[in-house]
């Protein structure tokens, strides 16, 4: 038996039980987790996911020049398998080939190129991490507050893989072991400058590097999983149990909120790590500590002490301290201002290349907060009371409900008994369509448009309620609920199957939310009808509006539920009309501040996430900011005001519905 047989195989038994103890403990850390109450992701799904982020690194190529090198590096080390193989075979034998694979060139030549590849990726991360090493400490980095030592640890445990193997392949080659052609390109070249030596000498330092090669794998094998890198790991298991087919819409519903089947063991949300799901659990071991939620949070960006990555950091060195799970996560892991800060807008979740789904989290903590402990924002109580009381977060009541209607030169049916059989739709208006001024304006466009189109629709009036959306994203679930079966319970009273919904969130609720508590309904967001309509020519706007528009994505319409083109389509076939996007658009909008129930919150830290998106708004140029929910509408409208009051906007810059703008076409 060889010196390097030996020497290998004890590198190589030690480490995988090293490797396997810390892997049993962590597999039973997520174990321990609870249930997750929500909707399974199918296999299909699941499979899926993996193709596309896992496979297609599809978030990571976002970022182009550190997404292609992270793209070779994950193609790199799964090609490179191929050599690990090899070499813990070659310590058996000097002529090993892998099973069914043997030493076709093709082999040889993917295992030098995507080496190759794997190095240059390590500069090029070295180089990004140089030119922003000093702003690691700036809050604009997305680096703030990671483990960048430990990035640069790893750096070198890659490039010393590399490094190790393209050494002991370049040795083979000169003690005549190297069984593939010329088309294993930089073992052959790197051979040249040992060629000298002779066999022997080569043979011995081919040994010296195989060995080597093993230590430094192997070696970087426990170290992975003994850091955040442990996501090399975790993340593709994350990807495939993330929440499909998108990783947002619907919140985790807690079960048995019944008052008369309530015992003093039952726990709502989260208040301590011991009470986390699995799922939760799994999110916090798959965290790169890339930054790119950080990046692309409204909260962190506008000054406020929020940063998904950090909440998350924090959250995984408590639940891998050994410390007392019992304590509380907040004040003594989260300060209370970094989880009011979240407006819910999920674009953490969208940029978070692992899918961790930083939302669910937030609220299962802020649902403690606001059951078990009672502590949360005091300027909340009102806007909660006047949900449980009237029915709406301004407490107008229902007697105002079909007050929006007054003007209007034709006749809408309010349902009283059951919706007709001539009536297609039931027009869900929503607290603030209904009630908010300037968005009672948005609702006249739509039902404008609507009968102008000939669509059968009817609204419920005074017996419609608040969705309880506000409720559920401040952590009211029992409000939450509360509100929702007995929504629940007047829709299906009425017959409602297809339901027009003109808010986000109550389309959110309504769509996504409320099949957990037992209400299926069709449910259409307006610009989408709208858009239905323009391409039946149904509707036929004709009359130009020359004006240079700019939209708004809102977050629960846009993220939560990708639609991004309808709004859109509604502008475009509007003549006249220039479109012109902000630089964060889409799936990178940035939030109006009013989500989360943000709206009914004081935001007395750093800048006014309205009114930076008003600013990003303006720097188009256009004359109109557009939008397709009432919430964005009555935020950005008192931003603009505000920008035209300290004469930094145009005084006949508007803020208007998509609706209102077709509106104005016809």
């Amino acid at each position: 038996m060889s010196i390097r047989l030996i020497v290998g195989l004890v590198i190589i038994v030690v480490s995988l039980i090293l490797v396997a103890r810390r892997g049993l403990y962590l597999y039973s850390i997520v174990r321990a987790g609870k249930k997750v109450e929500r909707g399974r992701t199918t296999a299909e799904q699941g499979v899926k996911a993996e193709a596309v982020e896992v496979l297609g690194q599809r978030k990571l190529l976002t970022k182009t020049v550190p997404g292609i090198a992270h793209f070779f590096t994950f193609w790199g080390f799964t090609i490179l398998l191929a050599t690990i193989i090899e070499a813990i075979g070659s310590l058996f034998d000097r002529h090993f080939a892998i099973p069914f694979i043997g030493h076709d060139s093709w082999l040889g030549f993917l295992e030098d190129f995507f080496a190759l590849a794997v190095l240059i990726a390590v500069c090029v991360f070295s180089i990004i991490r140089i030119r922003e090493a000093p702003e690691h400490r700036n809050r604009d980095s997305r680096f703030y507050g990671s483990h960048t030592r430990t990035a640069w640890i790893t750096l070198g445990w890659i490039a010393a893989v590399i490094i190790t193997l393209f050494a002991y392949r370049a040795f083979q080659v000169n003690a005549g072991d190297f069984p593939y052609s010329d088309f294993a390109f930089m073992s052959h070249v790197l051979s040249i400058p040992f060629r000298h030596m002779g066999p022997h000498t080569n043979y011995t330092l081919e040994s010296i590097f195989l060995v080597a090669n093993i230590a430094v794998i192997f070696s970087f094998m426990i170290f992975v999983v003994h850091s955040k890198h442990l996501h090399i790991f975790t993340a593709p298991l994350n990807v495939a149990f993330a929440r499909r087919p998108i990783a947002l819409g619907a919140l985790a519903t807690t079960p048995n909120m019944d008052p008369e089947t309530l015992s003093e063991e039952d726990v709502f949300g989260v208040g301590t790590i011991e009470q986390t799901t699995w799922k939760q659990r799994l999110d916090l071991l798959a965290c790169t500590e890339c930054g790119r939620c950080q990046e692309q949070c409204p909260a962190w960006g506008t000054g406020k002490p929020l940063s998904p990555k950090l909440l998350i950091m924090s959250l995984r060195e408590k639940m891998l301290s050994g410390t007392s799970h019992d304590d509380n996560l907040v004040p003594d892991v989260i300060d209370p201002d970094v989880l009011w800060s979240c407006t819910t807008c999920g674009a953490c979740v969208e940029a978070c290349p692992v899918d961790i789904e930083h939302v669910d989290t937030i609220v299962d903590i802020r649902r403690y907060q606001v059951l078990m402990e009672s502590s949360f924002p005091s300027e909340a109580n009102s806007m909660l009371r006047n949900i449980e009381n009237q029915g709406d977060p301004w407490g107008l009541g229902a007697s105002h409900r079909a007050d929006w209607m007054q003007g209007l030169d034709f006749e809408i049916p309010i349902v009283t008994d059951t919706i007709s059989a001539e009536t297609e739709y039931l027009f869900w208006v929503g607290c603030a369509g209904a009630l908010d001024e300037r968005a009672q304006r948005v609702t006249r466009s739509i039902a404008t448009l609507l009968h102008g189109a000939g669509v059968n629709f009817a609204v419920l009036g005074p017996r419609e309620s608040c969705t309880g959306d506000p409720a559920r994203r401040i952590g009211n679930e029992y409000l939450y609920q509360t509100q929702a079966q007995s929504n629940i319970e007047t829709l299906n009273a009425v017959g409602a199957r297809k339901v027009i919904v003109s808010c986000p969130h109550c389309f959110n609720s309504i769509a996504n939310e409320y099949p957990a508590l037992g209400g299926n309904y069709e449910v259409v967001h307006h610009s989408q009808l709208l858009s239905r309509l323009i391409a039946d020519e149904r509707i036929k706007p004709t009359k130009p509006v020359d004006k240079t528009v700019t939209y708004h994505d809102p977050c629960y319409l846009g993220r939560h539920n990708h639609v991004y083109d309808e709004p859109r389509s509604v502008l475009e076939s509007i003549p006249g009309v220039h479109s012109r996007e902000m630089k964060r658009c889409r799936e990178k909008g940035f939030c109006c501040g009013a989500g989360g129930a943000r709206m009914w919150l004081e935001e007395n830290i750093g800048k006014r996430i309205n009114l930076e998106r008003t600013d990003q708004a303006l720097e188009t140029g256009a004359d109109v900011v557009s939008t397709a929910c009432p919430f964005c509408m009555i935020m950005l409208d008192d931003a603009v005001k505000a920008r035209q009051a300290d004469g930094s906007a145009d005084p006949n810059k508007q803020v208007l519905d998509v609706a209102q703008i077709l509106t104005s076409s016809l």
